[in-house]
Parts: C-alpha cells; sequence; structure tokens
C-alpha cells in the first residue's frame, strides 16, 4: 500500500513549513487527488490515521480531507474541455484526445490551523 509512503510524505513537506511548535495547531489538511493519480481516498484516510496512531502523534487533533478530482481533456478542434467518463479520453464533439488537463494532481491544497 503505497499511500502510508504517501502519507509520511506529506507530514515531511509540512515539518518541512511549519515549525515543531505549530504542528499540533493544524486542525485539517486539505488534498486534491485526481483520478489518475492512483490514490484511493479510503486507503488514504486508512493510512493517515495509522500514520498518526503510530508515529506522528503530534498530529493528532488533525483531520485528512480528500477532493477527488474528475479527469477533464481538452480538445484543440472543438476547443472545449469535457470530463472523462469510464475511462473514455473523448471530448466532447466524440473524438479522441489525450490532452490531460486535471486528473493527475496529488498536492496539499491547504491547511487550516485551530483558532
Amino acid at each position: 500500500m503505497h499511500e502510508i509512503s504517501l502519507v509520511k510524505n506529506i507530514f515531511g513537506s509540512l515539518d518541512s513549513i511549519y515549525p515543531e511548535k505549530d504542528r499540533g495547531k493544524i486542525k485539517k489538511i486539505y488534498m486534491k487527488v485526481g483520478l489518475l493519480s492512483n490514490v484511493e481516498p479510503i486507503l488514504m484516510q486508512n493510512a493517515f490515521e495509522a500514520v498518526v496512531a503510530t508515529e506522528r502523534k503530534e498530529y493528532s487533533s488533525c483531520e485528512l480531507q480528500i477532493e477527488v478530482l474528475p479527469i477533464l481533456v481538452y480538445c484543440e478542434d472543438c476547443l472545449k474541455e469535457s470530463e472523462v467518463l469510464n475511462y473514455r479520453f473523448v471530448c466532447a464533439c466524440n473524438k479522441p484526445t489525450n490532452n490531460i488537463i486535471q486528473g493527475n494532481e496529488l498536492l496539499i491544497s491547504g491547511v487550516e490551523f485551530m483558532e
């Protein structure tokens, strides 16, 4: 399960930005996860809880919020964005396209602190 190493990387990123005294004040970590990122949100949640419980207790009051982003493609012919459904990479005009503009994301989109 690669989600555990991803969660550890999230904490590593936060550690590099926020001093140790502020880590316990983090209330929520917001993530954007594209459908093509090969991350299962429920497995990411479970990994997050496991790592917090066993290794990163300073984040015990923190919650992980995951937003799953659909796959979007852009068509050069009809100049429109279309959502990919059932992994069928066609645009609104029904032409095949591989011009992916959204869906590969795996990023921390925000951090919320306690007041």
